[in-house]
């Protein structure tokens, strides 16, 4: 694979030692691809089983529809109340926290 920034390979970028670990890395996975390539195509009765934490992640978020529209149409009233000591102050605690 090539960087489109650099125009290099991956293996060339790394260390020598990385390098042997990621050639057989690549072979590995090549050997894979064409394993898969050759594999038969899969039965109907094939099924996929998400768990419980999957399930949520792939549910739309819940959230109170009423409310997102009332502050939008606030913000663009001009009428939605800022504290802008607070927003000063959360913007300082993000600089600490980026700085370390």
């Amino acid at each position: 694979m090539t960087d489109p920034i650099s125009h290099f390979g991956r293996i060339a970028q790394m260390d020598s030692s990385v390098r042997k670990v990621a050639a057989k890395s690549e072979q590995t996975t090549d050997k894979a691809k064409a394993a898969d390539v050759a594999a038969p195509a899969h039965s109907p009765s094939d099924e996929l089983q998400l768990s419980d934490v999957a399930r949520k992640a792939t549910q739309e978020p819940q959230f109170d529809r009423a409310k997102v529209d009332a502050i939008k149409r606030a913000i663009q009233q001009g009428q939605y109340p800022l504290d802008v000591r607070r927003i000063a102050e959360s913007f300082v605690a993000i600089e600490n926290m980026i700085k370390g």
